[in-house]
């Protein structure tokens, strides 16, 4: 390996040089889908809402009755396309999917679709992001602590922000890559982890014909009711547990 740089000055390798040379464009990724996201958040926040799709469900359960498998294919693709690239409007595609498919398959087209499209912006981000994680490992002691507790926690960690509906979707997708997160563990983790949140809101999404019909709104805090948050709660309590049993193992050994 040879060494760049002034004599006397500081020594930069070759491989260094090279990695800040690629560091830019990615860089420029990362920044875009951030710009992306929030273009999206104030420019489609009317166009992918509730009342929309209100307004246009007829020619939705038209298409679909129509062109049953040109629907589901679109609705993946349409879907998938919005998670992956952090735009708004990933609950009311859940709702539609379930107005268009019924609980079952609608949940697992969902699933399919959410999932599909956050794995695709967690492997974008996370080339964009390059070792961020080894450069925030080395920012100090505290950082460090942070990336050693995640590697050791990554399924409870993922499991936890999955099932607990507080932390936006977009955000676990984006701090997994960031944060050097394993491709299998987050793809397992988000399949499984937004099952039972895509079953609530398919669920109220398949009732939403007579909901329009009688021109009443969708429950979209259906998620936060006990007999359905308390369960999330427990499992995510579940998911936890892993990582609560370590610490204390941890404490306990010094």
């Amino acid at each position: 390996m040879v060494a760049l740089g002034n004599p006397g000055g500081p020594r930069v390798t070759e491989e260094q040089q090279g990695n800040t040379g690629r560091g830019v464009p990615r860089l420029v990724v990362l920044a875009g889908l951030l710009v992306l996201a929030l273009a999206g958040a104030l420019l489609l926040a009317d166009r992918v809402s509730v009342e929309a799709l209100a307004d246009r469900r007829d020619d939705l359960t038209g298409f679909r009755d129509a062109h049953y498998g040109l629907a589901v294919a679109g609705f993946i693709a349409v879907y998938a396309g919005l998670v992956a690239l952090s735009l708004p409007g990933a609950t009311v595609m859940t709702l539609t999917g379930g107005l268009l498919f019924g609980v079952f398959p609608g949940t697992f087209i969902n699933v399919g679709a959410a999932g599909t499209g956050a794995v695709a912006l967690f492997l974008l981000a996370r080339w964009g992001a390059g070792n961020a994680a080894e450069r925030l490992a080395a920012a100090g002691p505290a950082a460090g602590r942070l990336i050693v507790g995640l590697r050791e926690n990554e399924w409870s960690v993922l499991f936890v922000m999955r099932l607990v509906p507080l932390v936006p979707f977009f955000v676990t997708n984006l701090a997994a890559a960031t944060l050097g997160v394993q491709l299998h563990r987050f793809v397992i983790s988000t399949f499984l982890g937004i099952l039972p949140g895509a079953w609530v809101y398919t669920s109220v999404g398949a009732g939403l014909g007579e909901v329009f019909a009688a021109g009443g709104q969708p429950d979209l805090g259906a998620i936060f009711r006990p007999g359905v948050l308390i369960p999330l709660l427990a499992l995510a309590a579940l998911a936890a547990l892993p990582m609560l049993l370590r610490a204390r193992q941890k404490g306990d050994a010094t």
